[in-house]
C-alpha cells in the first residue's frame, strides 16, 4: 500500500465519522507524533554554563534535595 493509498483511505474512513469521533481521532494522530528535538540537536549549548557553577548547582542539590520540611505545607 503506498503512503497516498493509506491517506485516501484514511481520509474515507475518517468521513464516516460522526465530528466527536473524528476528533479522537485527531488527537490520537498528534499523540503519536513525537515531540522534542533530538539531542544532537542541543549540543549547540554545551559549555554554556560555566563548570564552577554546575559544581554549586550540584551540591545545592545534593544538600537540599533529600530533606523534607514537614511544616512548609
Amino acid at each position: 500500500m503506498t503512503a497516498t493509498t493509506i491517506k485516501d483511505n484514511l481520509i474515507a474512513q475518517l468521513d464516516k465519522l460522526p465530528y466527536n469521533l473524528q476528533l479522537r481521532v485527531l488527537d490520537f494522530v498528534k499523540a503519536l507524533i513525537p515531540k522534542g528535538v533530538e539531542g544532537k540537536s542541543l549540543l549547540r549549548f554545551e559549555g554554556a554554563i560555566p563548570v564552577d557553577d554546575l559544581k554549586l548547582i550540584s551540591k545545592a542539590i545534593e544538600a537540599n534535595c533529600e530533606k523534607v520540611d514537614a511544616s512548609e505545607w
